[in-house]
C-alpha cells in the first residue's frame, strides 16, 4: 500500500514532509532515493555542501538530493515519529509509532559527539546543547527549546 505524503512548511526547519493519512506503528512510510554512491565521492560531496547524503554501508552511501525524493524533507527531532531501516538494496522510514493525519514526519539523524554533520546547527537533545560546527559539549541545557528545534548559526 503506497502511503500519502505532501510537503509542506515545517516549524522545525524550512520545509518538512507531512502524512496525508493515519499511519500505524511498524509501517514503511517512504524509501529513501538517489544515486548510490562510494564514501570517497560521498566525502567530495559533503565538502561540496550536499546535506542529503546517508550513510548506506561501509562502500556506499545514498546521495538523496534527487527530486523524486521526498524523504530528503524529513526533519530531525530528538523524540522522533519514523526511523530508518536498512534493507540489503535500500533505505526506508518506517513509523515508530501510530502517526496522526497532518503530523510532521521527524527522525533522529544519529550525530554523535564526534560526528561532523554537513552543516552547522545547534541540537537540542536529552537537555545537551552541543555545537555541530565543532562537536564542543556547551553544557547542560537551562531552557530547552522544544525537543524538535534546530537553529542555525547566526
Amino acid at each position: 500500500m503506497k502511503i500519502r505524503v505532501w510537503v509542506g512548511k515545517s516549524r522545525i526547519a524550512g520545509k518538512g514532509l507531512f502524512t496525508a493519512q493515519f499511519i500505524k506503528k511498524d509501517t514503511d512510510i517512504v524509501r529513501y532515493v538517489g544515486e548510490r554512491i562510494s564514501k570517497q565521492e560521498s566525502t567530495r560531496r559533503l565538502a561540496l555542501g550536499n546535506v542529503y547524503i546517508f550513510t548506506f554501508n561501509d562502500r556506499w552511501d545514498i546521495d538523496g538530493k534527487v527530486l523524486r525524493n521526498t524523504a530528503r524533507y524529513i526533519n530531525h527531532s530528538c523524540n522522533p515519529n519514523c526511523e530508518a531501516q536498512k534493507t540489503y538494496r535500500s533505505i526506508w522510514i518506517m513509523a515508530l509509532r501510530d502517526i496522526l493525519a497532518g503530523e510532521e514526519l521527524t527522525f533522529n539523524y544519529g550525530y554523535g559527539l564526534d560526528d561532523k554533520p554537513p552543516t552547522a546547527l545547534y541540537l537540542w537533545c536529552e537537555k545537551l546543547l552541543w555545537l555541530h560546527a565543532d562537536a564542543t559539549v556547551l553544557g547542560p541545557a537551562q531552557t530547552a527549546p522544544t525537543a524538535t528545534t534546530s537553529l542555525p548559526l547566526a
